[in-house]
């Protein structure tokens, strides 16, 4: 590809005379001036050498400037089509315009020339094409942004992905049905299951600020120190308060996260909840009605000593739970959103499985179209005790 000039011009006329002279007083305001004597050689010159800017004569021999102006107009290389052009013509008048900005002239001046008009259009042709290549610089940094972001997405999308469990535990008598839907590729949202050390099974789930890369990098972070909580402590109260000391100790209070968990006792339907500043607990009984497990504690991270109270709950056969995050209230307009009331009205006691009790609620929240995004990414786990 040929290499494009800087503040070049390319004087082409017929008539030596007029050619030389319009060179000369343009080189005399500082422009840097070639010169060809026809169409032909205009064209072997633009292709070894694309110039800035082009001073055309309308009327020549052989190829005249319209069909010269053509030719460039359809050239492949971008820098050659792109040329700015002004075209010089002896007739003055409408249809010599429109003949000019048909061929594909950006501007014209008619002879005899006013060299000042002259200079005052070419420095403005030479000032909007040095625009123009800014804005192609831009874009090409923008285009080369968006690669690298899409690049850093995927990266966090299967990162994320491979935190999420892909298979329920196993768990004798119960059923447990999860779902994940992010408003991007990745979201702030996250959750999953681990043993204790005295034998409950912690069902957790949180939602970090934010969304895309960073909020998914906070929940990889969210993990391990659920995974690093679990394993050093044996109460839900006392993962939450050291999860809640490291979170703090890594980003000060700039950062916090919503979040709860269960305890729950497999063989006795027995389970400890405990949360913080997250939505409540659903809990469905198989003989009638819905409860509300509140947060009664701040976000994780907000403050330094919180009191993480733990509420008791008592699961029979066909009793459920569901944690979720708030993208499970709805429509982006405030009037449309749901609450956990509402979301508690909506729930199905006779579900037969976990999986028809979580299927029940989304299928009444999520838009039925697929395509429709979310206001805000949502996740949620169900608990269903089977016998």
């Amino acid at each position: 590809m040929p290499k494009q000039s800087d503040g070049t011009i390319l004087v082409v006329d017929d008539d030596a005379l007029s050619r030389r002279m319009l060179v000369r007083s343009l080189s005399d305001g500082d422009y840097a001036c070639h010169e060809a004597e026809g169409g032909l050689e205009a064209w072997d010159r633009v292709q070894a050498e694309p110039p800035s800017l082009i001073l055309l004569d309308f009327e020549m021999p052989g190829l005249n400037g319209a069909d010269l102006l053509k030719r460039l107009r359809l050239d492949q290389n971008p820098e050659i089509a792109q040329i700015p052009a002004i075209m010089l013509t002896g007739h003055g008048g409408e249809e010599s315009e429109v003949l000019c900005l048909e061929a594909g002239a950006n501007d014209f001046v008619t002879k005899p020339i006013n060299l000042s008009v002259l200079r005052a259009r070419i420095d403005t042709q030479l000032r909007l094409r040095s625009l123009r290549l800014q804005l192609q610089q831009q874009n090409g940094e923008l285009e080369a942004w968006r690669h690298n972001t899409e690049r850093d997405l995927a990266a966090a999308r299967l990162t994320q992905r491979s935190l999420i469990p892909h298979k329920p535990p196993r768990l004798e008598g119960w059923e447990v049905a999860a779902y994940f839907r992010p408003v991007i590729e990745v979201g702030g949202d996250i959750y999953g299951w681990l043993p204790m050390k005295d034998g409950r099974m912690l069902f957790w789930i949180a939602d970090a600020t934010g969304h895309g890369a960073s909020a998914a990098l906070l929940t990889t972070l969210t993990t391990l120190l659920f995974n690093h909580g679990t394993a050093e402590h044996d109460s839900p109260a006392s993962i939450m308060q050291a999860i809640n000391n490291d979170f703090r100790g890594i980003f000060g209070a700039r950062s916090f996260m919503t979040a709860m968990c269960v305890a729950l006792e497999p063989e006795s339907g027995r389970a400890s909840v405990v949360g913080a500043g997250h939505p409540p607990l659903l809990l469905t009984h198989k003989t009638g009605g819905t409860e509300l497990v509140p947060s009664v504690t701040p976000p994780l991270g907000l403050i330094e000593r919180p009191e993480f109270h733990e509420t008791i709950i008592d699961l029979a056969a066909g009793d459920a739970f569901i944690l979720y995050t708030d993208g499970l209230f709805g429509g982006a307009d405030a009037k449309a959103r749901l609450t956990p009331n509402l979301l508690a009205k909506m729930m199905d006691p006779s579900a037969p499985t976990a999986e028809a009790l979580l299927a029940h609620i989304l299928n009444q929240v999520i838009p039925s179209d697929g395509q429709t995004h979310l206001p805000d990414d949502l996740a949620a786990v169900a608990v269903r005790r089977t016998g």
